[in-house]
């Protein structure tokens, strides 16, 4: 490493080189047999999680919860729901895990709670309880009729009013989300200092961070709540107070600790200039953040109307959040996780190209500025189910929406069913495939949902029995990020922006330039190739490439991807 580069990467924080593999606990691996994975399971896998070289888990809930939206619905945050284990299993893997090298992220879900959350008990019990404040009540609105009485137009997330009547005190409480998931009230400074002494307890049993489930959601902007009101979207709850709570939990938790601590927060419907603020590191609030942008760009008028891959949308919109992160804050970079369908079947071809598209997306995800997160099952490019049923669903957010566009839309069940095949999160949370076996290695009992049942073929031990294997790429492509500064940090640069099939790139830092030359279609992309790429391809050398190298490089195979160094 040259003095220059070795400049421009001193003081960079562990995550800049890093890359975190999410773990959603009740698909990942069943130890017990019970049908659900569990934290055995999980530190059965260490190993595998070693070989492939992450740096950190991200643990979605494992936290007691009655299972209504599979763990966000907590209802104690201090221990762990019996199903995974107990908290002497999670002490365990979380010493197994760092003897490996490897961080444990914990979810941390604090917008709400689970209706069964002794908080929520105790405030929902009476009018004057201690804890009526904890949460968002209001009095019937007798006087906007056309919404019968409910406090204001919001319609919940997962379908639905955002309010529902308590018949033991007759108000409302507010649940942005499923009704069994009621809004803490952060406004009162009692909850706030709830939260930052549970967070504490975590950080002194020895986690490593938290990824805060939609944590800008907080802050809820009052006039709204008890004013005229617009149907509610992913910018509307947010509210100013977001920064001050940020900052003050900063300074409750984390600050004076020993080590770096990582905090990611999901926030949907916030921008760029959101994201400044909230990751620039001299305001103490998060390291980086989960938007939606990218993940939004093909659906229609809702997320399961979904629309073609629009390319020069998709690389525009990754390319804003590059560069205006370039100087102040930093990016996090993912396609999948346990709320959106695999990228494989979602952005790639999962049938004829599936091995390169899975490879291409990877490649071009990996070598952004940011910290990557993989998702179970995205480094063997697992794909998309399609259950004959919604009967054969678990997901609540799909269950709802199946019901509500049926039974009150009058939609034919087949075209609600085909959007739940294209957008739901069982896409994402059927169990890992591992082998062949006839539950894919995930269980010996009989699965909490279905296997895929492409399980045969795609698996973790075929992967990486095969000759070309997508484990591998990913292997290459963290080895690549904790070995080469110009990955984690270097300069982003998008070439031909408004070409339909070609996705390419340069990454530079100190004097040293990468390429990324990637062709996202079925279809060759023929001689010559765009004279912005095709000049800088002069000399370059491979460093790696999901086909087999050809020179000279006059065009591009189907979902060909390619990384260079420039001369």
């Amino acid at each position: 490493m040259t003095d220059s580069v070795q400049d421009a990467t001193r003081g960079a924080p562990w995550w800049t080189s890093a890359v975190v593999y999410q773990v959603y606990p009740r698909s990942f691996a069943d130890a017990d047999g019970d049908g659900i994975g569990d934290l055995a399971g999980i530190r059965g896998k260490l190993d595998y999680l070693a070989e492939l070289g992450v740096d950190a888990l991200w643990l979605s809930p494992v936290y007691p919860s009655p299972q209504h939206d599979n763990g966000y619905d907590i209802k104690d945050y201090e221990d762990i729901d019996p199903v995974f284990g107990d908290l002497a299993q999670f002490d365990l893997l979380l010493a197994e895990a760092q003897e490996r090298g490897i961080r444990i992220v914990m979810d941390l879900v604090v917008n709400h709670t689970s209706d069964e959350h002794p908080w929520f008990l105790e405030s929902k019990s009476s009018l004057t309880n201690p804890k009526r404040d904890w949460y968002w009540w209001r009095t019937p609105n007798a006087s906007n009729g056309p919404l019968n009485g409910l406090p204001n137009a919001w319609g919940s997330f997962f379908s639905g009013p955002a309010w529902t009547l308590d018949e033991t005190t007759g108000e409302y409480y507010l649940h942005l989300f499923a009704v069994q998931q009621p809004d803490l009230n952060w406004e009162n400074p009692e909850v706030r200092q709830a939260v930052y002494a549970m967070m504490n307890r975590w950080l002194d049993r020895g986690v490593d961070g938290f990824r805060m489930d939609v944590i800008n959601f907080i802050a809820k902007r009052v006039e709204l709540v008890d004013g005229p009101s617009p149907s509610l979207d992913a910018s509307c709850p947010m509210g100013p107070q977001i920064h001050d709570y940020l900052q003050e939990m900063h300074a409750a938790v984390f600050a004076g600790r020993p080590g770096e601590h990582l905090t990611v927060g999901e926030m949907p419907g916030v921008t760029t200039a959101d994201a400044v603020l909230f990751t620039d590191p001299a305001r103490h609030e998060v390291d980086m953040i989960f938007q939606f942008e990218h993940v939004s760009l093909d659906q229609g008028a809702n997320k399961f109307d979904a629309l073609p891959l629009n390319l020069p949308a998709l690389k525009q919109n990754l390319a804003h959040w590059q560069r205006d992160l370039a100087d102040t804050g930093w990016n996090s970079l993912y396609l999948n996780n346990h709320d959106q369908p695999r990228l494989v079947s979602r952005f790639g071809n999962d049938a004829e190209y599936r091995y390169e598209s899975a490879t291409l997306w990877a490649l071009v995800l990996h070598l952004q500025r940011g910290t990557p997160y993989i998702y179970q099952g995205e480094e063997i490019g697992m794909t998309n189910v399609r259950f004959d049923s919604i009967a054969d669903y678990r997901d609540i957010e799909s269950l709802n929406h199946y019901r509500e566009a049926v039974e009150e839309f009058d939609r034919s069940p087949a075209s609600v069913l085909a959007g739940v095949h294209a957008m739901g999160r069982d896409n994402a949370r059927t169990p890992m495939q591992w082998d062949a076996s006839p539950n894919a290695g995930f269980s010996t009992g009989t699965p909490w949902l279905a296997v895929n049942p492409n399980h045969t073929g795609i698996n973790v031990a075929a992967d990486r029995a095969g000759e070309r294997s997508v484990f591998r790429f990913y292997q290459e492509l963290i080895r690549l990020r904790h070995e080469n500064p110009v990955v984690a940090l270097g300069d982003f640069g998008l070439l031909e922006p408004d070409h339909e099939q070609l996705y390419a790139f340069t990454r530079s830092l100190a004097g040293e330039t990468l390429l990324v030359v990637a062709n996202a279609a079925d279809a060759p992309l023929a001689a010559p190739l765009p004279a912005a790429v095709a000049a800088v391809l002069t000399n370059a050398e491979r460093v790696l490439g999901n086909h087999p190298p050809q020179s000279p490089v006059a065009s591009l195979r189907p979902w060909e991807a390619t990384l260079y160094r420039l001369p």
